[in-house]
């Protein structure tokens, strides 16, 4: 069974996708979240304010189910410039600081709309 999530608090998808999905009670999987903010405007042109944004995004999501980022057990952060890791990790670290989910990371050579950055996170709903 799944339950797919939505709040205006996020920018709606630009494609064919959900925000989130709940999977059989128990994982909440959030799609990529990209540095939009939810009117759609992109958050700024560097890749601090875009990975701040990129983090609220998946936080408006959690929130929109009464969850909070220490739900959040592993994440995924595609970059386009893998030079930019450090400064996105300071970000990232201010926000998983008391949580560290498990975490891969990648350097891609395109994101949508031309991003900095994406981040994907799975949540568990009951912890």
């Amino acid at each position: 069974m799944k339950k797919i999530i939505y709040t205006e608090n996020a920018p709606s998808p630009i494609g064919p996708y959900s925000q989130a999905v709940a999977a059989q009670g128990e994982l909440l999987f959030i799609s990529g979240q990209i540095p939009f903010k939810p009117d759609g405007t992109l958050a700024g042109d560097d890749i601090v304010t875009q990975t701040e944004q990129a983090i609220k995004n998946i936080v408006a999501i959690l929130e929109s189910v009464n969850l909070s980022i220490n739900n959040v057990v592993k994440t995924t952060v595609l970059l386009a410039d893998m030079n930019h890791f450090a400064q996105m990790n300071k970000i990232y670290n201010k926000y998983f600081s008391e949580s560290k989910p498990a975490r891969a990371a990648y350097q891609v050579s395109r994101l949508p709309k031309d991003v900095l950055i994406e981040i994907e996170a799975v949540a568990v709903l009951n912890s």
